[in-house]
């Protein structure tokens, strides 16, 4: 996110000062160091959950919080500790906002989509269209919930999952040191990010890690929903966000628009895996996909953010569609061949 953002600045030729900040435990992220030195970027090696590091950072105007562990099963598969996501996610944010209570830096953070209660998005109704699930709307469809997905008004009432709930636990607090200590701060809740350079892991993005295994003939399953890839997510490119973090340092001190948004490609960017698959086999030539019926926890049949308070309060809507997207994935797996193992775990 954070090098997706950058390079979006340096293209449109915008004459900011930036500096990244990033302790490289990621596998795959020292990679990315020599892109952002060819685009003049200074790098700060150091971990956001010392307060010693972030106080050491340069003075800025603005604190953009794109650092987060992403996995919506990180701190319950039994694989990683629930207690370092927390260091990560919340703790890392605590330590910005102090910072940022010290030198009145602006805040922006970019949220999830996973904020959302898990419950009534999972017992959804929906039907099967095109390969995809598709909701049934009712009279008894929940608050915040209509055919343009879910609104910032959806209960975000537990269980969220550890991560969620980092996430969520984050946003009440750059709010509240906000009013408290009178900064600026913005919060976005985002959909699934996808755009070239993003790692080939399921953790960091279902479109990356489909499209760079089904190239190289890895292994993949349909998890969960009778094993048949009809489960659905939105889909956003990074450097669509640029331009609504723009306008939101404009105006910083902006009291009529809220403080915190859906951004998302919305039911325009949706696909479900089967779909993705077909795009896929288009693309690269067959390959099969096992499918694995048993239900995955926090897995949900249909995700997708209604954004049109970004719309109506900051005319924001993405440009950049899920085929092109899907492409500039493509033609960077095909001219990284060693992108998955660049990006697997020790």
């Amino acid at each position: 996110m954070g090098g997706s953002l950058i390079q979006a600045v340096k293209e449109a030729g915008w004459d900011w000062e930036l500096t990244g900040f990033d302790n490289l435990s990621r596998p795959g992220s020292e990679a990315q160091r020599a892109g952002l030195r060819r685009l003049g970027i200074r790098l700060i090696h150091g971990d956001l959950r010392c307060q010693s590091d972030v106080d050491a950072l340069p003075e800025v105007d603005w604190i953009v919080d794109c650092a987060a562990n992403p996995s919506v099963l990180a701190g319950a598969d039994g694989k990683t500790s629930s207690r370092q996501l927390m260091e990560h996610n919340l703790t890392g944010t605590l330590n910005m906002l102090e910072r940022c209570q010290r030198t009145k830096a602006g805040f922006a953070l970019l949220s999830t989509s996973r904020v959302y209660a898990i419950e009534p998005l999972a017992s959804l109704p929906v039907t099967v269209r095109d390969g995809a699930f598709q909701p049934l709307l009712a009279d008894g469809a929940p608050l915040g919930f209509s055919a343009a997905g879910i609104a910032e008004s959806f209960t975000t009432a537990a269980p969220i999952s550890l991560y969620g709930a980092s996430k969520l636990a984050s946003e009440a607090l750059a709010l509240e040191y906000g009013a408290t200590f009178d900064f600026p701060v913005w919060i976005n809740r985002c959909g699934v990010m996808a755009g070239a350079g993003q790692f080939g892991r399921p953790d960091q993005g279902i479109f990356a890690y489909w499209l760079n295994s089904h190239l190289r003939r890895k292994p993949l399953r349909y998890i969960g929903f009778d094993g048949l890839g009809h489960q659905v997510r939105d889909c956003l490119h990074p450097r669509d966000l640029l331009p609504l973090v723009k306008l939101q340092f404009a105006e910083a001190r902006n009291t009529t628009k809220p403080r915190l948004i859906n951004v998302s490609g919305g039911l325009g960017s949706a696909m479900s895996l089967r779909q993705l698959q077909a795009w896929c086999d288009a693309r690269f030539g067959s390959h099969a996909v096992a499918s694995d019926a048993r239900p995955r926890r926090f897995d949900l049949p249909w995700v997708v953010l209604d954004s049109r308070l970004a719309w109506e309060t900051w005319g924001w809507q993405p440009v950049t569609g899920t085929p092109a997207i899907l492409e500039e994935i493509a033609r960077h797996a095909e001219t990284h061949p060693d992108w998955l193992e660049t990006s697997a775990p020790d």
